[in-house]
Protein backbone atom coordinates (compact mmCIF):
# COMPACT_ATOMS: atom_id res chain seq x y z
CA UNK A 1 0.00 0.00 0.00
CA UNK A 2 1.13 3.54 -0.74
CA UNK A 3 0.85 6.20 1.94
CA UNK A 4 0.09 9.60 0.41
CA UNK A 5 -0.19 12.77 2.43
CA UNK A 6 -1.70 15.76 0.62
CA UNK A 7 -1.77 19.11 2.41
CA UNK A 8 -4.21 21.56 0.86
CA UNK A 9 -5.62 25.06 0.85
CA UNK A 10 -8.93 26.20 -0.54
CA UNK A 11 -8.13 27.71 -3.95
CA UNK A 12 -5.91 26.68 -5.53
CA UNK A 13 -5.40 23.10 -4.61
CA UNK A 14 -2.39 21.28 -3.13
CA UNK A 15 0.04 22.89 -0.67
CA UNK A 16 3.69 22.16 0.15
CA UNK A 17 6.43 23.79 -1.88
CA UNK A 18 9.45 21.76 -2.97
CA UNK A 19 12.72 23.68 -3.16
CA UNK A 20 14.13 21.13 -5.60
CA UNK A 21 11.98 22.34 -8.49
CA UNK A 22 13.75 21.44 -11.76
CA UNK A 23 14.92 24.12 -14.16
CA UNK A 24 12.25 25.46 -16.49
CA UNK A 25 12.63 23.71 -19.87
CA UNK A 26 12.45 25.46 -23.19
CA UNK A 27 8.86 26.18 -24.16
CA UNK A 28 6.82 28.14 -26.63
CA UNK A 29 3.56 29.92 -25.96
CA UNK A 30 0.64 28.33 -27.66
CA UNK A 31 -1.74 30.54 -29.56
CA UNK A 32 -4.57 28.16 -28.73
CA UNK A 33 -5.64 28.39 -25.12
CA UNK A 34 -7.92 25.38 -25.48
CA UNK A 35 -7.94 22.35 -27.75
CA UNK A 36 -10.81 23.38 -29.97
CA UNK A 37 -14.20 24.94 -29.79
CA UNK A 38 -16.10 21.66 -29.78
CA UNK A 39 -14.44 20.22 -26.68
CA UNK A 40 -16.11 22.30 -24.00
CA UNK A 41 -19.68 21.23 -24.77
CA UNK A 42 -18.53 17.59 -24.91
CA UNK A 43 -16.73 17.91 -21.61
CA UNK A 44 -19.86 19.31 -20.04
CA UNK A 45 -21.71 16.18 -21.12
CA UNK A 46 -18.89 13.99 -19.80
CA UNK A 47 -18.07 12.56 -23.23
CA UNK A 48 -14.63 11.37 -24.23
CA UNK A 49 -12.91 13.60 -26.78
CA UNK A 50 -9.95 11.65 -28.24
CA UNK A 51 -8.95 12.64 -31.76
CA UNK A 52 -8.43 8.93 -32.31
CA UNK A 53 -9.93 6.04 -30.39
CA UNK A 54 -6.60 4.39 -29.58
CA UNK A 55 -5.87 4.28 -25.84
CA UNK A 56 -8.84 6.50 -25.10
CA UNK A 57 -9.78 4.60 -21.94
CA UNK A 58 -12.38 5.90 -19.50
CA UNK A 59 -12.87 9.58 -18.73
CA UNK A 60 -11.40 10.34 -15.30
CA UNK A 61 -14.09 12.93 -14.66
CA UNK A 62 -16.75 10.22 -14.97
CA UNK A 63 -15.27 8.10 -12.17
CA UNK A 64 -16.48 8.73 -8.61
CA UNK A 65 -13.19 7.72 -6.97
CA UNK A 66 -11.15 10.06 -9.15
CA UNK A 67 -13.59 12.86 -8.47
CA UNK A 68 -13.21 12.27 -4.73
CA UNK A 69 -9.40 12.23 -4.96
CA UNK A 70 -9.31 15.44 -6.98
CA UNK A 71 -11.88 17.15 -4.79
CA UNK A 72 -9.93 16.20 -1.67
CA UNK A 73 -7.00 18.39 -2.62
CA UNK A 74 -9.27 21.43 -2.83
CA UNK A 75 -10.23 21.31 0.85
CA UNK A 76 -8.74 23.42 3.63
CA UNK A 77 -7.30 20.49 5.55
CA UNK A 78 -4.54 17.91 5.71
CA UNK A 79 -5.71 14.62 4.34
CA UNK A 80 -4.08 11.21 4.60
CA UNK A 81 -5.11 9.24 1.55
CA UNK A 82 -4.39 5.52 1.70
CA UNK A 83 -4.69 4.04 -1.73
CA UNK A 84 -2.68 1.61 -3.80
CA UNK A 85 -1.28 2.76 -7.08
CA UNK A 86 -3.26 -0.02 -8.71
CA UNK A 87 -6.52 1.34 -7.33
CA UNK A 88 -5.73 4.93 -8.41
CA UNK A 89 -4.86 3.96 -11.96
CA UNK A 90 -7.83 1.62 -12.17
CA UNK A 91 -10.12 4.44 -11.07
CA UNK A 92 -8.56 6.93 -13.46
CA UNK A 93 -9.04 4.98 -16.64
CA UNK A 94 -6.04 2.67 -16.38
CA UNK A 95 -5.20 -0.60 -14.69
CA UNK A 96 -2.54 -2.13 -12.48
CA UNK A 97 -1.10 -3.78 -15.56
CA UNK A 98 0.17 -1.81 -18.57
CA UNK A 99 -2.19 -0.74 -21.36
CA UNK A 100 -0.56 -3.31 -23.64
CA UNK A 101 0.77 -6.82 -22.90
CA UNK A 102 3.70 -7.13 -20.53
CA UNK A 103 6.21 -7.71 -23.30
CA UNK A 104 7.67 -11.06 -22.38
CA UNK A 105 7.03 -10.83 -18.65
CA UNK A 106 9.06 -7.63 -18.12
CA UNK A 107 7.89 -6.06 -14.86
CA UNK A 108 9.83 -2.77 -14.86
CA UNK A 109 9.16 0.41 -16.79
CA UNK A 110 11.35 0.59 -19.88
CA UNK A 111 14.06 3.26 -20.12
CA UNK A 112 12.14 4.89 -22.99
CA UNK A 113 8.89 5.04 -21.08
CA UNK A 114 10.56 6.25 -17.87
CA UNK A 115 12.48 9.00 -19.70
CA UNK A 116 9.28 10.17 -21.44
CA UNK A 117 7.18 10.23 -18.29
CA UNK A 118 9.94 11.91 -16.26
CA UNK A 119 10.19 14.59 -18.94
CA UNK A 120 6.45 15.24 -18.70
CA UNK A 121 6.50 15.40 -14.88
CA UNK A 122 9.52 17.75 -14.96
CA UNK A 123 7.60 20.13 -17.23
CA UNK A 124 4.59 20.02 -14.94
CA UNK A 125 6.72 20.72 -11.85
CA UNK A 126 8.60 23.59 -13.46
CA UNK A 127 5.67 25.33 -15.11
CA UNK A 128 2.28 24.39 -13.66
CA UNK A 129 0.03 27.20 -12.50
CA UNK A 130 0.09 25.38 -9.12
CA UNK A 131 3.83 24.70 -9.13
CA UNK A 132 4.32 26.59 -5.87
CA UNK A 133 1.56 24.79 -3.99
CA UNK A 134 1.81 21.16 -5.09
CA UNK A 135 3.64 18.64 -2.89
CA UNK A 136 5.79 17.41 -5.76
CA UNK A 137 7.48 14.40 -4.04
CA UNK A 138 4.02 13.05 -3.15
CA UNK A 139 2.70 13.95 -6.61
CA UNK A 140 5.53 12.09 -8.35
CA UNK A 141 5.25 9.09 -6.05
CA UNK A 142 1.57 8.81 -6.81
CA UNK A 143 2.02 9.38 -10.56
CA UNK A 144 4.88 6.89 -10.99
CA UNK A 145 3.58 4.35 -8.47
CA UNK A 146 5.04 0.95 -7.60
CA UNK A 147 3.55 -1.18 -10.38
CA UNK A 148 5.37 0.66 -13.15
CA UNK A 149 5.91 -1.78 -16.01
CA UNK A 150 4.97 0.35 -19.03
CA UNK A 151 7.08 -0.20 -22.12
CA UNK A 152 5.79 2.30 -24.69
CA UNK A 153 4.41 5.83 -24.74
CA UNK A 154 0.96 4.39 -25.37
CA UNK A 155 1.27 2.26 -22.25
CA UNK A 156 1.79 5.49 -20.26
CA UNK A 157 -1.58 6.99 -21.16
CA UNK A 158 -3.32 5.86 -17.93
CA UNK A 159 -0.51 7.43 -15.87
CA UNK A 160 -0.61 10.65 -17.90
CA UNK A 161 -4.37 10.74 -17.34
CA UNK A 162 -3.84 10.27 -13.60
CA UNK A 163 -1.17 13.02 -13.50
CA UNK A 164 -3.48 15.49 -15.26
CA UNK A 165 -6.20 14.57 -12.79
CA UNK A 166 -3.86 15.27 -9.86
CA UNK A 167 -2.92 18.68 -11.32
CA UNK A 168 -6.62 19.51 -11.12
CA UNK A 169 -6.31 22.76 -13.07
CA UNK A 170 -9.24 21.82 -15.36
CA UNK A 171 -7.47 23.23 -18.43
CA UNK A 172 -4.30 21.26 -19.21
CA UNK A 173 -4.36 18.49 -21.80
CA UNK A 174 -2.01 16.12 -23.57
CA UNK A 175 -1.95 15.12 -27.24
CA UNK A 176 -0.09 11.87 -27.89
CA UNK A 177 2.03 10.95 -30.91
CA UNK A 178 -1.01 9.03 -32.24
CA UNK A 179 -3.25 12.13 -31.76
CA UNK A 180 -5.00 10.72 -28.67
CA UNK A 181 -6.23 13.59 -26.46
CA UNK A 182 -6.15 13.22 -22.67
CA UNK A 183 -7.72 16.10 -20.77
CA UNK A 184 -7.66 17.37 -17.24
CA UNK A 185 -11.07 16.82 -15.60
CA UNK A 186 -13.36 19.69 -16.59
CA UNK A 187 -14.82 22.34 -14.34
CA UNK A 188 -17.96 21.15 -12.61
CA UNK A 189 -20.66 23.15 -14.34
CA UNK A 190 -24.43 23.19 -14.48
CA UNK A 191 -24.60 25.28 -17.63
CA UNK A 192 -28.14 25.28 -18.94
CA UNK A 193 -28.16 28.53 -20.89
CA UNK A 194 -30.25 28.19 -24.05
CA UNK A 195 -28.75 28.84 -27.46
CA UNK A 196 -29.24 32.53 -28.28
CA UNK A 197 -31.63 33.18 -31.19
CA UNK A 198 -30.51 35.22 -34.22
CA UNK A 199 -30.02 38.86 -33.29
CA UNK A 200 -31.52 41.80 -35.13
CA UNK A 201 -30.68 45.32 -34.02
CA UNK A 202 -32.02 48.77 -35.03
CA UNK A 203 -30.03 51.04 -37.35
CA UNK A 204 -28.54 53.09 -34.51
CA UNK A 205 -26.92 50.03 -32.89
CA UNK A 206 -23.86 48.23 -34.22
CA UNK A 207 -23.65 44.47 -33.76
CA UNK A 208 -20.80 41.99 -34.17
CA UNK A 209 -20.47 38.40 -33.07
CA UNK A 210 -17.11 37.00 -31.97
CA UNK A 211 -17.33 33.22 -32.19
CA UNK A 212 -14.96 30.34 -31.57
CA UNK A 213 -11.97 29.66 -33.79
CA UNK A 214 -9.42 26.84 -33.73
CA UNK A 215 -6.44 26.65 -36.01
CA UNK A 216 -3.38 28.60 -37.13
CA UNK A 217 -1.97 29.92 -40.37
CA UNK A 218 -4.02 31.52 -43.12
CA UNK A 219 -7.27 30.71 -41.33
CA UNK A 220 -6.34 33.09 -38.52
CA UNK A 221 -6.14 36.05 -40.88
CA UNK A 222 -9.36 35.10 -42.67
CA UNK A 223 -11.25 34.80 -39.39
CA UNK A 224 -10.01 38.17 -38.11
CA UNK A 225 -10.72 39.86 -41.45
CA UNK A 226 -14.26 38.44 -41.39
CA UNK A 227 -14.98 40.07 -38.03
CA UNK A 228 -13.64 43.43 -39.21
CA UNK A 229 -15.67 43.17 -42.42
CA UNK A 230 -18.80 42.67 -40.29
CA UNK A 231 -17.88 45.75 -38.26
CA UNK A 232 -17.41 47.73 -41.48
CA UNK A 233 -20.85 46.64 -42.72
CA UNK A 234 -22.61 47.58 -39.49
CA UNK A 235 -20.92 50.89 -38.71
CA UNK A 236 -23.01 54.07 -38.77
CA UNK A 237 -22.00 57.67 -38.10
CA UNK A 238 -25.06 58.06 -35.86
CA UNK A 239 -24.52 54.81 -33.94
CA UNK A 240 -25.37 54.86 -30.22
CA UNK A 241 -22.83 52.11 -29.61
CA UNK A 242 -21.91 48.50 -30.30
CA UNK A 243 -23.09 45.12 -29.10
CA UNK A 244 -20.21 42.62 -29.01
CA UNK A 245 -21.79 39.17 -28.75
CA UNK A 246 -19.39 36.57 -27.31
CA UNK A 247 -22.09 34.11 -26.22
CA UNK A 248 -21.33 30.43 -26.98
CA UNK A 249 -17.67 31.22 -27.78
CA UNK A 250 -16.13 28.11 -26.26
CA UNK A 251 -12.55 29.03 -27.06
CA UNK A 252 -9.73 27.95 -29.33
CA UNK A 253 -7.22 30.48 -30.63
CA UNK A 254 -7.78 33.91 -29.06
CA UNK A 255 -5.46 35.94 -31.30
CA UNK A 256 -7.69 36.10 -34.43
CA UNK A 257 -10.60 37.02 -32.16
CA UNK A 258 -8.65 39.93 -30.65
CA UNK A 259 -7.41 41.08 -34.06
CA UNK A 260 -10.94 40.97 -35.46
CA UNK A 261 -12.69 42.90 -32.69
CA UNK A 262 -9.75 45.30 -32.35
CA UNK A 263 -11.43 48.39 -33.89
CA UNK A 264 -14.07 48.26 -31.13
CA UNK A 265 -11.75 47.06 -28.35
CA UNK A 266 -9.38 49.92 -29.13
CA UNK A 267 -5.62 50.28 -29.33
CA UNK A 268 -3.41 49.42 -26.40
CA UNK A 269 -3.22 46.85 -23.62
CA UNK A 270 -6.41 44.88 -23.00
CA UNK A 271 -5.33 42.00 -20.76
CA UNK A 272 -2.53 39.84 -19.52
CA UNK A 273 -1.38 36.47 -18.19
CA UNK A 274 0.08 36.37 -14.67
CA UNK A 275 2.24 33.43 -13.57
CA UNK A 276 2.57 32.11 -10.00
CA UNK A 277 5.53 34.43 -9.38
CA UNK A 278 3.42 37.48 -10.23
CA UNK A 279 5.12 38.08 -13.57
CA UNK A 280 2.67 39.46 -16.13
CA UNK A 281 2.79 39.27 -19.91
CA UNK A 282 0.43 41.70 -21.59
CA UNK A 283 -1.63 41.51 -24.76
CA UNK A 284 -3.89 43.83 -26.73
CA UNK A 285 -4.53 45.39 -30.13
CA UNK A 286 -2.25 47.79 -31.98
CA UNK A 287 -1.58 48.72 -35.62
CA UNK A 288 -4.28 46.38 -36.98
CA UNK A 289 -2.93 43.34 -35.15
CA UNK A 290 -3.35 41.36 -31.96
CA UNK A 291 -0.26 41.93 -29.81
CA UNK A 292 1.36 39.56 -27.34
CA UNK A 293 4.31 40.79 -25.27
CA UNK A 294 4.87 43.64 -27.72
CA UNK A 295 4.89 41.47 -30.85
CA UNK A 296 2.13 41.19 -33.48
CA UNK A 297 0.56 37.75 -33.84
CA UNK A 298 -2.37 38.11 -36.26
CA UNK A 299 -2.53 41.15 -38.56
CA UNK A 300 -5.67 42.09 -40.50
CA UNK A 301 -4.71 42.71 -44.15
CA UNK A 302 -7.58 45.14 -44.91
CA UNK A 303 -8.21 46.85 -41.57
CA UNK A 304 -11.17 49.01 -40.69
CA UNK A 305 -11.32 52.14 -38.52
CA UNK A 306 -14.60 53.07 -36.84
CA UNK A 307 -16.43 56.23 -37.94
CA UNK A 308 -16.66 57.18 -34.25
CA UNK A 309 -13.70 56.08 -32.14
CA UNK A 310 -14.04 54.70 -28.60
CA UNK A 311 -17.74 53.80 -28.79
CA UNK A 312 -19.99 52.60 -26.01
CA UNK A 313 -19.91 48.78 -25.88
CA UNK A 314 -22.44 46.31 -24.52
CA UNK A 315 -20.82 42.88 -24.15
CA UNK A 316 -23.04 39.78 -24.16
CA UNK A 317 -21.91 36.65 -22.28
CA UNK A 318 -23.27 33.29 -21.13
CA UNK A 319 -22.02 30.13 -19.42
CA UNK A 320 -20.90 28.64 -22.74
CA UNK A 321 -18.12 31.23 -23.06
CA UNK A 322 -14.86 29.50 -22.13
CA UNK A 323 -11.08 29.82 -22.32
CA UNK A 324 -10.17 32.06 -25.28
CA UNK A 325 -13.74 33.35 -25.30
CA UNK A 326 -13.23 34.40 -21.69
CA UNK A 327 -10.00 36.15 -22.71
CA UNK A 328 -12.04 38.33 -25.09
CA UNK A 329 -14.52 39.09 -22.29
CA UNK A 330 -11.70 40.01 -19.90
CA UNK A 331 -10.17 42.22 -22.61
CA UNK A 332 -13.23 44.47 -22.34
CA UNK A 333 -13.14 44.60 -18.53
CA UNK A 334 -11.92 47.98 -17.34
CA UNK A 335 -12.58 49.57 -20.74
CA UNK A 336 -14.39 52.93 -20.42
CA UNK A 337 -18.07 53.09 -21.45
CA UNK A 338 -18.41 49.31 -21.42
CA UNK A 339 -20.98 47.13 -19.65
CA UNK A 340 -21.60 43.36 -19.84
CA UNK A 341 -24.97 41.61 -19.86
CA UNK A 342 -26.07 37.98 -19.62
CA UNK A 343 -24.81 35.17 -17.39
CA UNK A 344 -21.40 34.21 -15.97
CA UNK A 345 -18.86 32.49 -18.20
CA UNK A 346 -17.77 28.84 -17.95
CA UNK A 347 -14.74 29.36 -15.69
CA UNK A 348 -11.56 28.55 -17.65
CA UNK A 349 -9.95 31.99 -17.48
CA UNK A 350 -6.44 30.57 -17.35
CA UNK A 351 -3.78 30.21 -20.02
CA UNK A 352 -2.03 27.14 -21.45
CA UNK A 353 1.51 26.93 -22.79
CA UNK A 354 2.58 24.38 -25.38
CA UNK A 355 5.45 21.97 -24.55
CA UNK A 356 6.50 19.59 -27.37
CA UNK A 357 7.86 16.35 -25.89
CA UNK A 358 10.96 14.48 -27.00
CA UNK A 359 9.65 11.22 -28.39
CA UNK A 360 6.47 12.78 -29.79
CA UNK A 361 3.33 14.32 -28.44
CA UNK A 362 2.67 17.67 -26.77
CA UNK A 363 1.69 18.78 -23.28
CA UNK A 364 -0.58 21.84 -23.22
CA UNK A 365 -0.07 22.93 -19.62
CA UNK A 366 -2.01 25.52 -17.66
CA UNK A 367 0.65 28.00 -16.53
CA UNK A 368 -0.94 31.36 -15.75
CA UNK A 369 -4.08 33.24 -14.78
CA UNK A 370 -5.87 35.76 -16.99
CA UNK A 371 -5.92 39.37 -15.83
CA UNK A 372 -7.64 42.47 -17.18
CA UNK A 373 -6.00 45.79 -18.05
CA UNK A 374 -6.25 46.92 -14.41
CA UNK A 375 -4.31 43.78 -13.34
CA UNK A 376 -7.36 42.26 -11.68
CA UNK A 377 -6.91 38.50 -11.87
CA UNK A 378 -9.63 35.95 -12.69
CA UNK A 379 -9.05 32.20 -13.03
CA UNK A 380 -12.70 31.29 -12.59
CA UNK A 381 -16.03 32.31 -14.13
CA UNK A 382 -16.39 35.96 -15.15
CA UNK A 383 -19.67 37.44 -13.93
CA UNK A 384 -21.48 40.06 -16.05
CA UNK A 385 -22.16 43.57 -14.80
CA UNK A 386 -25.87 42.87 -15.22
CA UNK A 387 -27.34 39.37 -14.83
CA UNK A 388 -29.95 38.60 -17.51
CA UNK A 389 -30.91 34.97 -18.07
CA UNK A 390 -33.21 35.28 -21.08
CA UNK A 391 -31.17 35.61 -24.32
CA UNK A 392 -33.66 37.92 -26.07
CA UNK A 393 -34.00 40.08 -22.99
CA UNK A 394 -30.21 40.31 -22.81
CA UNK A 395 -30.14 41.98 -26.23
CA UNK A 396 -33.06 44.27 -25.37
CA UNK A 397 -31.39 45.39 -22.14
CA UNK A 398 -28.09 46.01 -23.94
CA UNK A 399 -29.81 48.24 -26.52
CA UNK A 400 -31.59 50.14 -23.77
CA UNK A 401 -28.31 50.83 -21.98
CA UNK A 402 -26.50 51.90 -25.16
CA UNK A 403 -29.21 54.46 -25.84
CA UNK A 404 -29.07 56.02 -22.37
Amino acid sequence: MLVLRLTALSVPFILAEDSRRPARPRRRRTRAISVSSQLIPQAQRGEAVPLSTAHAGRRVDNDPLCRRLVAAVGLRLTLAVWVSTSALLGACGGSASPASPTHGGVREMSATARSYFTQLLDIMQANSIYRKTIDWPAFRQTAVGVDSNEQTIGDLYPRIRAALSLLNDHHSFYVGPDATVIRSPPVASACNDPTPPPVQVPNDIGYVRVGSFSGIGAGETEFAQGIQDAIRAGDRASSAGWIVDVRNNSGGNMWPMVAGVGPILGNGTAGGFVDPDGNATWWGYQDNASIYDGSPLVTVPTPYRLLSANPRVALLTNCRVASSGEAVVIGFRGRPDTRSFGTATFGLSTSNDEFPLTGGGTLFLCTSTMADRTRRMYGNAVAPDEQVTDPAETVRRAIEWLRQ
